[in-house]
């Protein structure tokens, strides 16, 4: 599987974005700020318009008739949670907003099932991005989306691709950096 930005660009970019990010790979995409990579990652669940050029998995465009597809198949993990009684100009989707898309409604995982899952990703640091990137892996699609995630879950990402998987991370950390087998920079 094959998820391709080609000459990418969406609102408030001023230059276009190229990348793949094939299986078996852990893509990581750096440079600029972290609200700036979010965006991209947003762009690639069709949560942001593009602009210009397209976005595919294996070769399908994503447009309004397959976005929901692409998000079937699509597991993401967001830098944190939101806290429910802020308020926000715009927040990327929570945990909870991933559940509630149609793909994932009747996904069985149990509080122990995530505890096992956050016990293998070995991580130390904060427990709530650990247990983000533990429910994106329980909700076993081929892609995964991992926004900002701890240095200490490089190896645990990189293990996920060898198993099959996209994994297309967006960091600046040096150790996400050196586990990734390919690295797009924001310019």
């Amino acid at each position: 599987m094959t998820l391709e930005l080609n000459n990418v660009l969406i609102e408030g970019e001023t230059r276009p974005l190229s990348l793949m990010a094939h299986t078996g790979k852990m893509t990581c995409m750096t440079g600029g700020s972290c609200e700036r990579r979010t965006r991209w990652l947003l762009a690639m669940m069709g949560f942001l318009p593009v602009q210009e050029g397209f976005i595919c998995i294996d070769g399908e465009p994503l447009n309004v008739r397959t976005t929901p597809d692409f998000r079937s198949l699509m597991a993401y993990a967001p830098a944190q949670l939101g806290v429910a009684s802020e308020v926000y100009r715009y927040e990327p989707p929570s945990v909870q907003d991933v559940f509630q898309l149609k793909a994932n409604r009747r996904l069985p995982i149990s509080n122990g099932l995530l505890g096992e899952e956050m016990r293998r990703i070995d991580a130390q640091g904060d427990r709530d991005r650990v247990q983000l990137i533990a429910v994106a892996t329980l909700l076993e699609k081929p892609i995964m989306l991992i926004d900002s995630p701890i240095p200490t879950a490089a190896s645990y990402l990189q293990q996920q691709a060898r198993k099959g998987k996209v994994v297309l991370v967006a960091s600046g950390d040096r150790e996400i950096l050196a586990a990734s087998d390919d690295i797009v920079e924001l310019i």
